[in-house]
């Protein structure tokens, strides 16, 4: 029998949870148990909200690529939540809708993405193949050059995280829950067991519940309670630019092929809200390390080439950043055997999975439920 509630006062009947991590997970896990009368809620961000994987992400919330399908089908049901979730609330939260659009310039990878998404059409996701004239009818800025096959998944969006993760925790402090930014975990008090308290460097938390949303720095504060939750070290770059002219006039995101096959990678990209553009390259979970601002200069020449109308603006280099990445690149959630009142949050693809993990975790947190879900995601399969 689980004896992480062991500590819970039988007057209050308050849960006192603390959440280590304000990102788009700590964020949105702090939202659905904010707006429970039986939780007392902490929120320790060691920099401030959003600053980590959450700030570096090129935020594009889909199921397109999501395999097996038991991941695709997870990957959709919280593509689907992020609507629900807008309607939350009375405010923008950064939701951006338009879909997802790509093409292909070559026979091979126009053959692959055909096959592709007669894969993901069976299995339901509302993606289809259109024409190079649909291409310019939904993007008429675009200048594709050839275009040998080419898709359109209508239900993609992309997040502008800091505006959604800035909203949650308005919602949040205004429950009477507290955020505490620029505030290291240390370490953790442990009795009989479970964790009693979450130190920093002045002063203790006491709780009931302890939570890792931690991004990168998951497996090093699990290990000071002897937790054991590997991860791959996976570095990433995406550009901003200053703001420019409405470059996407219908669409969310855009992936091009390469500009040159033997030289370049795929481009995505997105604008936000301000104009400006996120740019990156190869796949979301593709290995690059370069953040110079020549290779930031790059990139962005070669999404002019298919959008000129982005113009004058400049490239932003960005620092690298690191995605949260467990061992195997599914994620990895619920509370740890060893020390049964931690719960673990620690996932790839973040910013598509939000929705769903913050809403079903908090059920596990609270109700002490197990989410079927997310049974082949448990911590025991590393060991």
């Amino acid at each position: 029998m689980s004896n992480r509630n062991s500590n819970l006062s039988p007057s209050t009947k308050r849960k006192r949870i603390v959440i280590i991590g304000a990102g788009i997970i700590g964020a949105t896990l702090g939202y659905h148990l904010s707006r429970r009368d039986d939780v007392s809620l902490t929120l320790l961000e060691r920099g401030t909200p959003g600053s980590g994987a959450s700030g570096h992400s090129f935020a594009w919330a889909n199921a397109f690529g999501k395999d097996p399908r038991e991941y695709h089908t997870l990957n959709r049901r919280s593509l689907d939540m992020w609507y629900r979730l807008a309607h939350q609330f009375e405010v923008d939260i950064g939701v951006r809708y338009g879909g997802e659009m790509r093409w292909e310039n070559s026979p091979h990878r126009a053959a692959q993405l055909r096959q592709h998404i007669q894969q993901i059409q069976a299995w339901g996701y509302p993606c289809r193949l259109i024409t190079r004239d649909e291409v310019l009818a939904l993007e008429p800025h675009l200048q594709p050059g050839d275009v040998l096959a080419a898709s359109f998944s209508e239900a993609d969006v992309h997040i502008e995280t800091d505006t959604f993760i800035n909203v949650c925790l308005q919602s949040v402090y205004e429950s009477g829950a507290v955020v505490h930014s620029e505030t290291e975990v240390t370490g953790f008090v442990v009795h009989n067991g479970s964790i009693t308290a979450v130190k920093t460097v002045d002063t203790e938390f006491p709780c009931d519940v302890a939570v890792l949303a931690s991004g990168v720095q998951t497996t090093a504060l699990g290990s000071l309670v002897d937790v054991h939750i590997p991860q791959q070290r996976s570095p990433g770059i995406v550009i901003k630019t200053t703001p420019c002219a409405e470059v996407l006039q219908n669409v969310a995101i855009i992936h091009a092929p390469p500009v040159d096959e033997k030289r370049h990678q795929h481009l995505h990209l997105r604008q936000l809200a301000d104009g400006s553009l996120r740019i990156g390259q190869g796949t979301q979970e593709g290995i690059n390390r370069d953040d110079s601002q020549q290779h930031a200069d790059a990139l962005l020449d070669r999404a002019k080439i298919y959008f000129p109308a982005i113009g004058d603006a400049k490239a932003i280099s960005t620092p690298v950043g690191y995605r949260p990445m467990p061992l195997d690149g599914f994620p990895a959630l619920g509370f740890t055997k060893a020390v049964p009142n931690l719960y673990i949050a620690l996932m790839h693809s973040g910013v598509t999975l939000a929705p769903l993990v913050g809403e079903m975790a908090a059920l596990e947190i609270i109700d002490d439920v197990e989410v079927e879900w997310f049974k082949p995601y448990r911590l025991e399969r590393f060991g």
